[in-house]
Order: C-alpha cells, then sequence, then structure tokens
C-alpha cells in the first residue's frame, strides 16, 4: 500500500538528489545531476542527465558514478563536468581530487580529461566556447609536521589550509593547458570568475587580505594583453560576478558590511570604468540569496545570479519561501516565479532569458527538475516519486505570533503523519543563524515526525527571510532570539495543545549554541540534542576557520576586548545550572565549530553528574548532517531517536 511504511533513518537509502540545472545557453537543453544515496557503498552515486527542452526526452550524458557539475558550452554543443577521483600525496595519502572534463551533448558516456585540480571553485566559458576561466585550490600541504605562518590553518571540509591558494586560470578545453592569470598578490583567494560577453576581459572578485578574508576586491583582466587592474575594493559577501550582455557593467552580490554579517547579500551595479556601484535590490529588504535550509541537497556548480538580455536573475529568500527575481538598472526588482508554498532552490536561465531551468522542493516533496517558459512552469523528472510512495510524509503548518516587544514571528509545526501516535515534540533550531526554516524538504524532521514527534521550528530573530533588522542581533546573542524560542514554546503549548512535560530541544551550529543556551536558562525540556555547536566563544576565537573575525562581528567581543562580553554569552559560563540530559553530536574534523566545544560542554556536564553521551563522527565535519557519508547520517539520527525514546517514554498523560 503507498505510503505504508514508516520513514525511519534508512530511509535515506534510494532518495535520489537532483541538483545543478544548466540549461544551454541556445535553450535547446537541460543538464543536471542526479545522485542516488547508496547505503550498500556508503556514498552518493552521481551522473550527469540532459533533458531535451522540446520533448522531454531524458538522455544519460555521464553514468557516474562521481560525476556532477555540468557546464553548457556557450555554442551549445559541449560541456565540461567534475569527476571526483581519489589522488595521493608524496606520503602514499588519499586525498580527494577532481578530474575537469570535456564531452559532447551528441557523445553521451564519451569524456576527456582537461585537467586535474583540487577543486573547482568558479567556472566561466570564454563566449567562442574554447576556454575556461577557472578559480581552483593550489597547494595543498602535505607535510608530516606542519610549519604554519598564515590564517586559517584549516577549513571546514577541506582539512589544512595553510599553504593553499585559490588562484584564476585560462585553461584551454582540447589541449588542457592551464595559464595562470597573474594579479600580483602574495595571499589569494579567489570568489568567482566570469568572462565577459566581448571575450576581451575577465572579472575575479578576490581576497587579498589574509586576515580580512572577508574583504574582497574585485579586478579586471585583459585577456589580450595579460594586465589586470583593481576596478572595486573592500567590498563584503558572497562576491559573485556577472557582466551586462554589452560587457560594460557588472552585477556584484554582496554588500558592503553595514550590518556586518547580519547584512542580506544585495545585488550591487559596479561600472569597471569609474568604479561607481549602486544598489539595485536595497528596495526589498530580503536577502538576495537562498538560505532556506534542506538535508536532500547536492553539490553545484550554478552562479546565484545571471545576466540575460531580460535582466539579472537572482532568488530571494521571503518568510520560508525562495523566489526567483529580476532586476533590471534603473527600476524596481520584480518576481519572476512565485512558487507559493515551496522553494526554488536553483536556477539557470537561456542567453535571451526566456527559458529558465530550475529545481523546487516543498515540504513533503524533494528537489525534481522543473521548465520555466512562457509564463507557464512544467515539472521535467519525477526521481523521487517511487521513494515518496514507500512513506508516510506529514504536511506542516505554519503558525505566527506577535512576540512580547511585538515583532511578528513566524514558524511551523510538523505533526505525525496520520495513524502514527505522538509521543512528545521536539523545538528543533536552525543554524547560522542567518538562515531560515521554511518550504525546504527535510528528511530529518520526517524521521522524528514518523517516531511520534511533534516538530516545531521557528524563524526567531537573527533569521533570514526578512527584514536586515530582523537578522541583526550582533552583540545580543541569548537575547531577543532566545526569548523568541521560549515565547514559540509558550504559544505552541498555550495555542495547538502541545504537552509542557513531553517536550524536547535540539539544534546544530548555531541551532548548537542556542540549545547549549537553553537548557542553561531553563528546565523546561526533557531532553536536549546539541549537534556541531559552540559552547565557548572565547576558544571558538582561535581554534576554527572563520572564529577571529566572525566572533568579533557577531559577539563583539575578542578574548582580550570584551572578554566578560565574550564568556557572558558563552553557554558554558552557565553549565552549572543545566538538568537536562544531552547528547552532544560533533565530528572530528569539523573546523567551523571544533570538536573542543563538545569536549569542554561534556566534560562540565560530567563532572556536575548530568546525564550526558558525547557522540564523535570520524572523518566527518560541519556539514554531517546534509552530506556526510550515508552511513554515518543514519547512525546520527539514529541516535537522536535513542536519546529522545530514552527520555521521552511513552506517551499516555498528556497536559
Amino acid at each position: 500500500m503507498p505510503g505504508a511504511e514508516k520513514l525511519g533513518p534508512d530511509s535515506l537509502d534510494g532518495l535520489v538528489l537532483v541538483s545543478n540545472p544548466a540549461v544551454t545557453p541556445d535553450g535547446r537543453y537541460i543538464l543536471y545531476t542526479a545522485a542516488r544515496v547508496s547505503l550498500a557503498t556508503d556514498s552518493y552515486e552521481s551522473s550527469i542527465l540532459a533533458v531535451k527542452v522540446d520533448s522531454g526526452e531524458q538522455i544519460v550524458l555521464q553514468s557516474g558514478p562521481r560525476d556532477s557539475c555540468p557546464v553548457p558550452s556557450p555554442d551549445g554543443r559541449r560541456y565540461v563536468f567534475a569527476r571526483k577521483v581519489e589522488q595521493r600525496d608524496r606520503r602514499g595519502n588519499k586525498l580527494p581530487g577532481i578530474e575537469l572534463r570535456l564531452a559532447s551533448l551528441d557523445a553521451p558516456g564519451a569524456s576527456q580529461l582537461i585537467a586535474r585540480v583540487e577543486g573547482i571553485v568558479s567556472l566561466s566559458w570564454s563566449p567562442d566556447s574554447r576556454r575556461l576561466a577557472a578559480a581552483s585550490p593550489m597547494g595543498r600541504p602535505d607535510e608530516d609536521v606542519k610549519e604554519i605562518e598564515t590564517l586559517p590553518v584549516w577549513f571546514n571540509g577541506k582539512g589544512f589550509v595553510y599553504k593553499t591558494r585559490i588562484e584564476p586560470f585560462i585553461i584551454d578545453v582540447d589541449s588542457g593547458i592551464m595559464e595562470r592569470i597573474e594579479l600580483g598578490l602574495n595571499w589569494l583567494q579567489v570568489s568567482d570568475v566570469a568572462w565577459s560577453p566581448d571575450g576581451k576581459k575577465i572579472a575575479i572578485s578576490v581576497a587579498a587580505d589574509m586576515l580580512r578574508p572577508y574583504l574582497l576586491d574585485v579586478y579586471v583582466y585583459d585577456v589580450e594583453n595579460g594586465e589586470a587592474h583593481v576596478v572595486a575594493q573592500g567590498l563584503r559577501g558572497y562576491g559573485e560576478l556577472a557582466w551586462s550582455p554589452d560587457s560594460k557593467l557588472l552585477a556584484y552580490l554582496g554588500h558592503r558590511g553595514e550590518r556586518g554579517f547580519s547584512s542580506h547579500q544585495k545585488i550591487m551595479l559596479l561600472n569597471p570604468e569609474t568604479g561607481g556601484l549602486e544598489c539595485l535590490t536595497c528596495s526589498l529588504d530580503r536577502n538576495a540569496v537562498n538560505t532556506v535550509n534542506s538535508d536532500v541537497r547536492f553539490r553545484s556548480c550554478l552562479k546565484k545570479l545571471q545576466w540575460t538580455i531580460r535582466g539579472i536573475y537572482f532568488l530571494v529568500s521571503d518568510s520560508g519561501r525562495v523566489i526567483l527575481y529580476r532586476v533590471q538598472p534603473g527600476m524596481e526588482p520584480e518576481p519572476v516565479l512565485d512558487p507559493g508554498e515551496a522553494v526554488v532552490d536553483e536556477f539557470s536561465a537561456s542567453r535571451d532569458g526566456s527559458i529558465i531551468a530550475y529545481t523546487l522542493m516543498t515540504p513533503v516533496d524533494p528537489k525534481e527538475l522543473y521548465l520555466y517558459r512562457g509564463m507557464e512552469a512544467r515539472r521535467l523528472t519525477r526521481h523521487t516519486e517511487a521513494w515518496k510512495r514507500r512513506y508516510k510524509l506529514a504536511q506542516p503548518r505554519r503558525f505566527s505570533f506577535r512576540a512580547s516587544d511585538g515583532a511578528t514571528v513566524e514558524g511551523w509545526v510538523l505533526p505525525p503523519p496520520e495513524g502514527v501516535e505522538q509521543r512528545g515534540w521536539v523545538l528543533y533550531i536552525h543554524g547560522g543563524p542567518k538562515t531560515m526554516w521554511g518550504y525546504g524538504f527535510m528528511h530529518e524532521f520526517h524521521v522524528l515526525s514518523n517516531a511520534g514527534y511533534t516538530v516545531v521550528y521557528v524563524n526567531p530573530r537573527g533569521s533570514d527571510g526578512y527584514s536586515e533588522d530582523f537578522a541583526d542581533i550582533r552583540c545580543r546573542y541569548g537575547e531577543r532570539d532566545y526569548m523568541d524560542l521560549m515565547e514559540a514554546v509558550d504559544y505552541v503549548v498555550k495555542q495547538l495543545g502541545l504537552p509542557k512535560s513531553r517536550a524536547a530541544v535540539m539544534g546544530g551550529s548555531y541551532g548548537g549554541f542556542m540549545t547549549n543556551w537553553v537548557i542553561g536558562h531553563t528546565s523546561f525540556f526533557r531532553a536536549a540534542v546539541t549537534m556541531r555547536g559552540i559552547s565557548n566563544w572565547i576558544s571558538m576565537y582561535g581554534t576554527t576557520d572563520i572564529g577571529w573575525y566572525f566572533v568579533e562581528d557577531q559577539l563583539c567581543c575578542t578574548p582580550w576586548r570584551r572578554s566578560d562580553l565574550c564568556w557572558e554569552k558563552s553557554p558554558l559560563r552557565y553549565a552549572d545550572r543545566i538538568e537536562t540530559p544531552t547528547l552532544i553530536i560533533h565530528s572530528n574534523e569539523d573546523y567551523r565549530c571544533w570538536l573542543d566545544q563538545a569536549l569542554q560542554l561534556y566534560t562540565a556536564l560530567k563532572l556536575r553528574g548530568v546525564e550526558t553521551k558525547l557522540a564523535i563522527f570520524p572523518g566527518e565535519n560541519h556539514d554531517l548532517s546534509r552530506s556526510g557519508k550515508p552511513r554515518h547520517r543514519v547512525k546520527r539520527l539514529q541516535l537522536i531517536l535513542d536519546w529522545l525514546n530514552k527520555h521521552i517514554p511513552g506517551a499516555r498523560n498528556e497536559d
């Protein structure tokens, strides 16, 4: 019977993750990646497919199992893609690497090696389809003894990076010859490269200040004479670039840092001749990127903005939804594709903007490929239909309430599916904090729901999807954000009838920080699960990949300037108040929130006699719950269920 099975942790097996919808510039094909989660091989088996736009016919271009990121050439005949391979350092250790390969749309299965690289940060075709501008990391450290003189020492998902520079190159796709673009910098981390439509220039956004890597400069490189000059300095944000069709202007995705890391990403118009900069989306007061949380994504090489003859296309996060927008210089931004209670997760457009390929998801639908043409949307793939028919999936309900300071706070409640008895409920806190819950698909939520736990997820102050003022909690962590969450708890208990005595709290990253903060300030919850979290801002400052600048920006302190504030905002400061049984989950290669954060909290709780358990996942990083090895993801979910079931047993006497 369809939907007869409960969706448990191992239901990840066989789920297909659709990503990277890349339409050819002529609009004839849409290339994309489909990755099947396999518990048998403990991997994501990814292949590259194409859909013919006019007929809907599907073609397998590369059967994998480790192919992804197709990028079509401007002439629509060929594409490059990434093949994940294993390399070895000089001591014989296995290291991940990428083969950049070239293939023809007319010859499925065939491909030729262009280059072997450590990774791909950005790719941009030359308009004649003969060369690529690329940004790739170079100089991976492989010494036995690490002799370090730079920051950061390591980076999440990459390991040690103290010798690594992300450099710009030009690659001849037929010969494979790579030519480094010289910018005259001693240290550089390139964010993006963009080849101009007239073929004469390459725009490059790059961080050149090792101690302030969040500051970006924009260079324009003259392809003919090999000279590069700076056209903008000290910008911030994502740093993605797109040329205007006439090659005279640049669109820049980022901001000026008005609210530090709480600032919205904006579409900014940059004149390379004058250095003039104009914000095109400030009137929206919404973030011009997709920040909805989901655990069913796979790697993609698509840009976050694209400039066609119809304007600049980009995504906007708004109240849990993600909408495709367009803006023209001198005009107000306008929505192109509003999916309602859903998320446009990625997109690409044909050269004339008449065809848009995108992936879409809802709270009960993992990502699938769609086509938007002539004001009509059409679904092109059904990779997840068979998987969905096996399981019970409940539909979440939105709620909102007026906080004690008058602001409106939004959240959702996902109940157990029909026929599953409610055991208890979980307040699940997102990371960031500048991300949002909303209409993305969360496999983990459905695992909890199928186990009998209602999932309550809220966008407190600090979240994305609303105004910059709403998102800005700098210097005030643990204040209004904590109040919003606890007032949400009060709302769902009083208005929705959730039982006070059967509640748990959990979260990851900032959500882990807030879980730690919550249990240090209230004994309301029967159990807690804190993951990849923060317990001590002082040690976070000096041990992580972004700590020294993120902590100062968000907490307004350093270990030697207002260190009392760093300690006051650290959950470890309140560990002597914690009574809640706590499961701590961390990864040993999490360099965003290092393992010491878990160890300090675990030690404190053990010494105080609080029931606690520490689970450390080897070889995983900050992204365990989203892209970790499938068996580790299943184990993590089972640990969570076991902990909740132990501390919220049975479920008869509701109060």
